[in-house]
């Protein structure tokens, strides 16, 4: 992959991207498309690849939009993007799809080739945008999807942010305990030679095992780590780590609700934009976040697919709530279900919104207790012997 810089007879500078053998088959396929070269480099294989932020993503679907819509031309608005982008892969990646373009590919299809940048739900709306002369509307529809979307990640992932700080803290001011400051209190007792209560020696045991064996506990930790992520990676193992996850007290629910949100907006985009509804299901149930949910929606496509409704296979999951299966159930009889599950999902991100606050306020004091009693529990057991020598110099 190369990208060249040349001029046209009319005089205008071109860049974008080309695919060749060699630098001199560049320059030879330049010149016969009556170009004046100026610069060719090839293009690493890294720069089109690599994590691209959401938020760059959603500024350049919104300025391809508007540019769109101002009336530039497909390969003009997006030559401009290029230029600007502030993301290097981005740049990198759009440059290439401005050479497909001029090649005679689809926007889509140029789009689909960055899986990295372009999701599979971004690549279908933008080729039913294509198919019906909408794209600026599409585009508009996929910034906001896109920006509801991460804002409802984020929020999952803010809530799981807090108590993990909280607990790696509390880890390590137990660990630091139990390394220095218990072999102490143990040194001192046992200079004294008084026999030491029950909580004493279990704290002191613990000390001990941690000083002699924190090696183990490191190697468990990994192998155990590996061993969860390979079991996940497997569909049995996903689907029953979903479905306890999904089973929580708490945080079951605000998985539940969130699961939701994403699924009814998603959809509700997709056949907005004109994405056939079994279209819309597969692509859904690979964003869905959550195995049990993925098979509940999967279920439903074969549902369609036999000539039934989405709602029946819905309920039959026992994942969504009632109240939505039910709203489903009239935005397909009335024609109107891409509106009805976008209503659906503004109800349920305020709904995580709520399940949030609540995960948060019943983690709070559950770890202020866990803490008192773990810490607190080993100072008393600490001190201890020494109110018996107290007590012992005392009499």
């Amino acid at each position: 992959m190369f990208t060249y810089t040349a001029r046209t007879a009319q005089g205008e500078m071109r860049t974008a991207s080309l695919e060749a053998a060699s630098r001199d088959e560049v320059i030879a396929q330049l010149r016969r498309m009556r170009l004046t070269v100026v610069k060719v480099e090839e293009q690493t294989k890294s720069k089109t690849k690599g994590s691209i932020p959401m938020r760059d993503i959603v500024i350049f679907t919104r300025q391809f939009s508007t540019m769109i819509n101002s009336g530039l031309p497909l390969v003009q608005s997006l030559d401009i993007l290029s230029k600007q982008s502030e993301h290097a892969v981005l740049q990198a990646v759009t440059r290439q799809v401005v050479f497909d373009v001029e090649s005679g590919h689809t926007v889509a299809d140029a789009l689909a080739k960055h899986p990295n940048a372009f999701t599979e739900l971004y690549v279908n709306m933008v080729a039913a945008g294509e198919a019906g002369g909408i794209l600026d509307t599409i585009l508009m529809r996929l910034a906001t999807f896109m920006e509801k979307n991460d804002a409802l990640v984020r929020k999952v992932k803010g809530a799981m942010v807090y108590p993990g700080v909280i607990m790696t803290v509390a880890g390590g001011a137990i660990a630091i305990l139990l390394l220095f400051v218990i072999p102490t209190f143990q040194n001192m007792f046992g200079s004294v030679g008084l026999a030491l209560p029950l909580p004493t020696r279990i704290v002191i045991a613990l000390s001990e095992f941690l000083q002699g064996y924190w090696w183990a506990l490191i190697i468990a930790g990994v192998v155990g780590f590996q061993f969860f992520r390979r079991y996940y990676a497997t569909p049995a193992g996903q689907l029953v780590i979903d479905r306890l996850l999904l089973r929580a007290p708490v945080l079951g629910d605000m998985l539940r609700k969130s699961a939701v949100s994403r699924f009814t907006r998603t959809l509700g985009t997709l056949i907005s934009s004109g994405v056939s509804i079994l279209d819309g299901l597969e692509i859904t149930a690979k964003t869905a976040g959550n195995r049990v949910v993925s098979d509940a929606i999967l279920e439903s496509r074969s549902s369609i697919a036999g000539g039934d409704t989405i709602s029946a296979p819905l309920a039959r999951s026992q994942v969504f709530p009632p109240m939505v299966i039910s709203m489903i159930a009239v935005g397909e009889q009335t024609g109107g279900l891409d509106e009805m599950l976008g209503k659906i999902a503004d109800f349920y991100d305020e709904e995580v919104d709520a399940a949030v606050s609540s995960l948060l306020s019943l983690l709070e004091p559950i770890m202020i207790v866990f803490l008192g009693v773990v810490v607190g529990g080993m100072v008393v057991a600490m001190y201890l012997p020494i109110f018996d020598m107290i007590n012992t110099v005392g009499a």
